[in-house]
């Protein structure tokens, strides 16, 4: 794939977002192949070392804000004649609440989704605080000459301290995955206001 064939099959994979962020990439891209052409590859080596057009319109798309995307997505290309502002107006009673449970609907899955991570955070911290509890009890048994009572204490804070020690390790994997997830999932929603056509 030459200079020409790899921009023009990058601006394909951009179409749909604004069209001074299609143009900047385009001219970031033409640029990084001019400098290693200039160094001595030809075309097709240079095209080749920048990547692979998926992975480019990937990154270019994780890096662009949801908000300028929809922006994008929403603008009109031409102004909007009489009758579509009326049926706009008439129907907005039917499309206006459906739009605004959608939103709430992904908004109330993404906040449940991270309650997940406070809520295994909060039993860690809570098993933290049992163990510590468990050592307090102990000498206050110890104090009072019940033995076995401190002995059981301690037991008790003792196993309330490993669990918490597993549980911090646990949820540090769950908050990552949750991360990873968090961001597949804004990645895909992006992905509904880019029109792919042909690269991808």
């Amino acid at each position: 794939m030459n200079k020409q064939a790899f921009l023009s099959a990058l601006r394909k994979g951009l179409t749909g977002l604004p069209k001074d962020d299609i143009e900047h990439s385009i001219e970031f891209y033409s640029e990084m192949l001019d400098d290693r052409i200039e160094e001595g590859m030809s075309e097709e080596e240079a095209a080749a070392s920048v990547g692979n057009i998926d992975d480019i319109v990937s990154q270019i798309l994780s890096e662009t804000s949801l908000t300028k995307l929809v922006k994008a997505k929403v603008k009109p290309n031409r102004a909007l004649r009489i009758w579509e502002i009326i049926l706009l107006v008439l129907g907005s009673p039917i499309w206006l609440p459906l739009l605004l449970a959608v939103i709430v609907v992904i908004f109330a899955v993404y906040i449940v989704i991270w309650s997940v991570v406070v809520c295994v955070y909060a039993v860690d911290v809570s098993l933290a605080a049992g163990g510590i509890a468990g050592f307090v009890g102990l000498f206050v048994y110890y104090a009072a000459g019940n033995i076995a009572g401190g002995l059981m204490f301690a037991g008790a804070g003792f196993t309330c301290i490993g669990l918490s020690i597993l549980l911090f390790f646990a949820s540090n994997q769950i908050a990552k995955g949750i991360l990873f997830l968090s961001g597949k999932i804004i990645g895909w929603i992006k992905s509904l206001f880019i029109k792919r056509e042909g690269v991808l």
